[in-house]
């Protein structure tokens, strides 16, 4: 809704600047074109008397004053000046510039988060200011964290320039671990190296690099294989075969993405920076934050000291790494002491919430909080999430 009236706003200050824009030119144009034909008059009189000269001048005066540029100009400009009035209340009320009220006093290790915040460098291929951060800070060991990426990036790097060696080296370098994960990467970057072989130095030189590196991936990846084979009969002119699609630079980007996601997951490392995403989680769940502080706001020490949140803050799938359940009821969440349980009508509760509603009786029938069935405790079943 807020969104709406926002936007209500920002189409009316664009209208009233395209009208006044508009109407500034109409005039500038109406007023140039009577000078101009007042010029012509003052041009074409035959005796040049001062007297003459002054009628022509005397009825420009009088044209001008009719068109009454100044007062259309002013009206115009005073209609955009209360629509953008308008639009800057609203944006103000709209969005709250302070966000310290969100704030709440969370004990942390300072030297944990130096460490996130000079990974968070590395890992973007940041060195130079990730170093400088490290000396700083006065964290040497977050210089660990360094060096995985510092293999990592001259391999990206020759992927953007589609040199994939350095890439094909890492990959048989951790053949054994990447089997072990489940990944295909090491198959695709064969795969793109054979493309790239097939449309650059000819079919020869392409059969020759199938039979040395596919036949260890027979087994499990044969009907690529096969496709690939199939395509040595359109050496020269893959462009416009049924396999075209391998030459997409799309395939280059995924490539990229992929390898740093395995390279990533190899050295134990969330293939997303951990900051990046905290700092984009916490984005998302700030206007809830700050609708809370605001409702707290005579309860200053209360929102501080507050343990668990009284409301929950909704966020999307993607920063969602673990599945978890909170009772509804209670707003608790639930434990290997308190597990949810499903009730016979469909509704879940942990353990604890069905304990109070039921008085520890579990034959003794209690209404469900959401719905008008009865419910005994004893016929609720535990869920495993």
């Amino acid at each position: 809704m807020e969104l709406n009236s926002i936007k209500d706003a920002f189409d009316r200050v664009t209208n009233n600047k395209r009208l006044s824009a508009s109407k500034s030119e109409e005039i500038i144009e109406q007023v140039g074109l009577e000078i101009e034909q007042a010029l012509i008059r003052l041009q074409s009189v035959n005796d040049a008397s001062p007297t003459n000269h002054r009628f022509v001048l005397t009825e420009l005066k009088t044209k001008l004053k009719d068109i009454a540029p100044l007062t259309h100009l002013e009206s115009t400009q005073k209609e955009l000046n209360i629509a953008l009035s308008k639009y800057l209340k609203i944006l103000e009320k709209s969005f709250i510039p302070d966000i310290s009220k969100a704030y709440r006093n969370v004990d942390c290790d300072i030297h944990t988060v130096n460490q996130i915040i000079a990974s968070h460098f590395y890992r973007g291929g940041l060195f130079d200011i990730g170093d400088c951060f490290i000396d700083e800070s006065m964290e040497p060991e977050a210089a660990a964290s360094k060096s995985p990426f510092l293999e990592m990036y001259p391999i990206l790097e020759a992927m953007r320039s589609q040199n994939l060696q350095p890439a094909l080296s890492w990959a048989a370098a951790n053949h054994e671990k990447l089997e072990q994960s489940g990944s295909d990467i090491e198959m695709k970057l064969h795969r793109q190296h054979f493309v790239e072989i097939l449309q650059n130095r000819g079919r020869d030189e392409a059969l020759d690099y199938a039979r040395t590196v596919f036949p260890p991936f027979g087994a499990k990846y044969m009907s690529e294989i096969q496709k690939l084979m199939a395509c040595l009969l359109w050496a020269g002119k893959l462009d416009s075969s049924p396999y075209s699609d391998l030459l997409s630079p799309v395939h280059w980007d995924k490539l990229g993405e992929e390898l740093t996601r395995e390279f990533c997951n190899l050295i134990g490392q969330s293939y997303e920076s951990p900051l990046s995403v905290t700092i984009a989680a916490g984005v998302q769940g700030l206007p809830t934050l700050l609708k809370l502080a605001n409702v707290m706001t005579m309860k200053r020490q209360e929102w501080q000291s507050m343990k668990q949140l009284p409301v929950p803050v909704d966020l999307d799938r993607e920063f969602q790494f673990h599945s978890i359940f909170v009772c509804p009821v209670s707003r608790d969440q639930a434990t290997d002491e308190n597990p949810p349980m499903l009730l016979s009508c469909g509704h879940v509760l942990c353990k604890q919430s069905i304990t109070k509603l039921s008085k520890n009786n579990s034959a003794r029938p209690f209404k469900c909080p959401y719905c008008p069935s009865e419910i005994e405790a004893g016929q609720c079943r535990q869920l495993y999430i």
